[in-house]
């Protein structure tokens, strides 16, 4: 059977194709055995029974359909039976460590009410926890898995969605307390995998893949479980939790399976190279050519760390991709050069930050590295999508001029589910979406230097300020408006959260115990280590509106204009980028 690389019609299409084949999915446990093997043909008689049985309950075609995404092959075919139905797939976080399960239930219940959602389709060990956020939600259909499994099949005919239909809701790491959907379509998914397997990783016939990502996240979905149907390419799956608790199995799995491609957030890599020790020396990654970096920050000092402690094993630095993309583009923007090494950028740190240039950093600066920053160059755009940037006017900028990142092309989401107002706020009147990051041109090439407003980045997780100061806020005796949070880069380059908050107690230790509250529920909420900072009463700004300022907020704690009161505080000391820009 010939390889194609992406192209089909639909997701349903590109499966009856590679059904044709001998290639698929296979699920690795959390001790590294193979527990499951799909093969394409297996999962597209599976998907095409569960559409019929999906059906059974009573979907209409267009109904959302909320799913757990686990790792296994109960979802798999759950998201493309739906795909066979004419049902929308909305695929739901399995994991419930961040916050509990009431931050769970509540994160779920959200996504089921936004989505409108007919249906939800879940393991087993969840049933309480979903089956309380379908009652807030008023999701009337709730079935296991296994309860799906044992339905009856209708006898309709089946009506695969078609080219012009949508594909699926995607919920990015977002907002908790009110979650957008990302609605994408079945134009946008087949251009973006046919960019993602022709242009990034230009797939060949020797190609297997690994991944642990989550496969309800953009990475996980989109990067390691369509793209590579599309493609006829073989998947390894190892669960998240599993990698969680064993990072260098990945590693392990990989060597044994002569595994060619795999992505991480830097944070991965990182995980990985910190637990694999002594074991490097029994690897081989000699076939590994395609080491993706995406989800977060790409960490230069992180990816040499990794090359450095692997090379033993035959990895090979240039291996390295880093690449750019989001949820609203389907997945990807931006892929590096396969056939060059990885290009690190660095510039002045005092005229980035003052200037919003990326001057290049002297020699005898780079000496200096409290005065430097460097960026990891992120490639260009996929074939047929266009990225600007452009100034707080919307004037389009020149190289190493550090302006909004601005997006279009084929793989754009057709918008926010049933939210007019949000999509309208990140597009603009010709056509492009603002995607909320900062970045400059460097030789045709993007570079990524941040976010652009509140939305705050940790360790690949987008956290809205909103939930973190409203956690904080349930503390006594805080109320309303008493929070400001957000993220100042910390001396590793990794954002660091710090929370403002208006305290009016007077006893040292009261405050003391105030501070570890807040702090605590800011970590159940959002699953984070925060910086709480006490402050006078009425010392955090507010608009003209009446809303908080966060930008006003974080610039007066820089400068010192909003400043810890507690006799008894022992933060760290002001960023040394502070410093140096208070000194100049």
């Amino acid at each position: 059977m010939a390889k194609v690389l992406g192209g089909f019609a639909t997701l349903s299409a590109g499966l009856d194709y590679a059904a044709r084949g001998v290639t698929g999915f296979n699920f690795y446990s959390s001790r590294g055995q193979l527990e499951h093997v799909l093969t394409y043909r297996e999962l597209r008689l599976r998907a095409l029974s569960t559409a019929r049985k999906l059906l059974s309950t009573g979907l209409k075609r267009g109904d959302r359909v909320a799913v757990v995404a686990e790792t296994n092959p109960d979802f798999m075919a759950v998201f493309f039976g739906c795909q066979y139905a004419g049902l929308v797939p909305c695929p739901m976080p399995y994991s419930m460590y961040i916050g509990g399960k009431e931050a769970y239930v509540s994160r779920i219940a959200g996504m089921l009410k936004t989505a409108r959602a007919g249906a939800v389709i879940l393991p087993g060990d969840l049933i309480s926890h979903i089956g309380e956020a379908a009652k807030l939600a008023d999701t009337a259909i709730v079935k296991t898995f296994e309860e799906l499994a044992a339905l009856p099949e209708s006898i309709d005919k089946l009506k695969p969605f078609d080219v012009d239909d949508v594909a699926y809701i995607q919920y990015s790491s977002g907002s908790t307390s009110s979650p957008k959907g990302v609605l994408i379509t079945q134009k946008a998914i087949v251009a973006n995998t046919r960019g993602i397997l022709r242009d990034g990783l230009r797939i060949t016939n020797e190609d297997r893949a690994f991944s642990w990502l989550p496969l309800y996240h953009d990475m996980g979905l989109v990067g390691f479980c369509l793209s590579p149907m599309m493609g006829q390419v073989t998947v390894d799956f190892l669960s998240t939790p599993s990698f969680a608790r064993r990072p260098a199995l990945w590693l392990k799995l990989m060597s044994e399976n002569r595994s060619t491609i795999s992505y991480s957030p830097s944070f991965g890599f990182d995980l990985a190279a910190r637990r694999i020790n002594g074991e490097a020396v029994t690897l081989d990654l000699t076939s590994w050519r395609v080491a993706g970096i995406g989800g977060d920050m790409v960490r230069a000092d992180i990816l040499n760390n990794f090359a450095e402690k692997l090379a033993v094993a035959g990895f090979d630095a240039k291996a390295f991709t880093p690449s750019y993309g989001m949820a609203e583009s389907t997945l990807a923007i931006t892929f590096a050069d396969l056939s060059k090494p990885v290009k690190v950028d660095t510039v002045d740190r005092l005229h980035y930050k003052l200037a919003q240039r990326a001057v290049p950093a002297s020699e005898q600066l780079k000496q200096s590295p409290e005065r430097v920053r460097s960026f990891v160059v992120c490639g260009k755009p996929i074939t047929g999508h266009d990225i600007v940037i452009r100034d707080d006017a919307g004037q389009d900028l020149g190289d190493r001029e550090i302006g909004h990142i601005l997006f279009k092309g084929p793989s754009l989401m057709a918008g926010y589910f049933e939210n007019i107002e949000a999509t309208q706020a990140i597009m603009t009147a010709d056509g492009y979406m603002d995607t909320g990051d900062m970045g400059y041109w460097l030789d045709g090439e993007i570079v990524i230097t941040g976010r652009a407003k509140d939305l705050i980045l940790h360790n690949g997780r987008n956290i809205w300020p909103q939930d973190i100061e409203w956690a904080a806020e349930r503390i006594e005796p805080l109320r309303s408006g008493d929070a400001a949070a957000f993220a100042v880069e910390g001396e590793d380059g990794e954002d660091d959260v710090v929370v403002l908050v208006h305290c009016r107690l007077a006893d040292g230790p009261e405050m003391e115990e105030l501070r570890r509250n807040i702090a605590a529920a800011v970590h159940q909420t959002a699953g984070v280590e925060c910086a709480v900072v006490l402050v006078a009463p009425k010392s955090l700004p507010f608009t003209s509106s009446g809303k908080l300022s966060r930008a006003g907020a974080k610039d007066g704690y820089l400068a010192g204009d909003i400043a810890e009161i507690s006799p008894l505080a022992r933060l760290p000391r002001p960023l040394d980028e502070t410093r140096l820009e208070a000194a100049q």
